[in-house]
């Protein structure tokens, strides 16, 4: 039987909740549809967190189907409140909209542009809400809301019960994602809206809307959270976010997150965030291979389809001079300093420091205690230690290691 876009979605893991499924599928067969997934913009760049809906547009794109991608320029100035345990910072008009610029890049990498019938369609919600007129809005779209029913609402309810504040700005939200989904029903024939878990009652406030205001059927449906074998939230490690963004996160740091993927969950990883088909995954789990080898797969695959082939291939070069020929890779991330910093020397603390392998003397001295610290792969013991010229070789460059999977060149400029 022939893989369907809901089909395949639910085989590949990204299936949560649906408001009509059956509906929604014989839609999607009998017709080329609009879907929209829409993202915050409070940072530069997105992280691998948002990377499930990102491959959730890509296979609509699969299928025939045009992708919708909004961009939150009027909802970010508010912020959504689902999942989260207190108000987001506040952003103004002219953060959001650089964030937003750079934002649009990371999908012009992920989604196809060349065809017209499955082109992205970017839109920023900002647009629409910027012109609402509040009293006409709480006439024409609050009166189809009722408290009653929003206090249900996971976004509400998880915060009252945590005896948590809510403002009534983010109250509010809820019936802004909603009216999205209505603006995008009304103006782009758009019969579809993915999102999160947490996103299933904004969803389905929406679906409601359109139902109300346009007398037509819309749907939602939703992904899972991911969260590792360790019941860790996707995408978070000890140093932060994984960006997908080279300017952030560099390319050999974004393929050793995969490459150090939990045993249990690189099947899991490798339908959800590559596009290897069902069938080649199968294949690869039943070949017996090493669970490493899958591992570099994983990260060769994810790394290719964000920053290239030729990154993927220099990183995983870099990653095995690294570690088994305890060689300098030339794919390591490069922390510049200046000559004048190294001239008199520089003390072990200060040249760490630098690399961001740390944010503290504290946490340096626990690698050092710990014998993690080394300096072209030879231990530190001494927290005296200066490091001068002398360290640096013909190319002004020293290698400094944390454990065994962190590694940085340091250059002198």
């Amino acid at each position: 039987m022939q893989d369907t876009f809901l089909s395949e979605f639910k085989k590949r893991g990204y299936f949560n909740q649906c408001t009509d499924d059956t509906g929604l599928n014989e839609l999607m067969n009998a017709s080329k549809i609009k879907a929209y997934i829409g993202f915050d913009c409070t940072a530069e760049s997105l992280h691998v967190g948002s990377l499930m809906q990102i491959m959730c547009l890509r296979l609509l794109q699969k299928y025939g189907h045009q992708p919708i991608v909004l961009l939150g320029g009027g909802t970010t100035l508010i912020g959504d409140p689902s999942g989260k345990d207190e108000t987001r910072k506040m952003l103004d008009k002219k953060e959001i909209d650089k964030n937003i610029k750079s934002i649009e890049n990371v999908f012009k990498i992920f989604l196809k542009s060349n065809n017209p019938s499955i082109k992205p369609i970017f839109v920023n919600n900002y647009s629409w809400l910027n012109k609402l007129n509040y009293v006409k809005f709480l006439r024409d779209i609050g009166k189809h809301f009722t408290i009653n029913k929003m206090l249900t609402f996971d976004s509400v309810k998880l915060r009252l019960e945590r005896e948590q504040s809510l403002s009534y700005m983010e109250f509010n939200y809820m019936m802004l994602q909603a009216y999205d989904f209505y603006e995008l029903n009304s103006h782009h024939k758009c019969f579809l809206q993915i999102g999160g878990s947490d996103q299933w009652g904004n969803i389905v406030n929406g679906t409601d809307l359109i139902k109300r205001k346009n007398k037509k059927q819309a749907y939602g449906l939703t992904t899972p959270l991911i969260t590792t074998s360790s019941g860790n939230k996707m995408g978070k490690t000890e140093k932060g976010a994984i960006w997908l963004n080279k300017k952030i996160l560099s390319p050999y740091d974004y393929w050793q997150f995969w490459r150090n993927t939990n045993d249990d969950d690189v099947e899991k990883f490798l339908n959800l965030f590559t596009d290897l088909s069902s069938n080649e995954i199968n294949n690869l789990k039943n070949s017996n291979q090493d669970i490493n080898n899958l591992k570099v797969i994983l990260a060769n695959e994810a790394t290719a389809m964000l920053h290239g082939e030729k990154e993927s291939k220099d990183s995983e070069l870099t990653a095995k001079k690294t570690f088994e020929e305890k060689s300098v890779g030339k794919n390591l991330p490069i922390f510049k300093i200046k000559k004048n910093m190294i001239k008199n020397g520089i003390n072990i603390f200060d040249l760490v420091l630098c690399t961001k392998l740390a944010d503290s003397k504290s946490e340096i001295r626990r690698m050092i205690k710990n014998n993690g610290l080394k300096i072209n792969n030879e231990i530190i013991k001494n927290e005296n230690k200066v490091i001068n010229e002398d360290n640096f070789d013909i190319n002004n460059t020293i290698k400094v290691s944390h454990g065994k999977k962190q590694h940085v060149i340091v250059k002198i400029i």
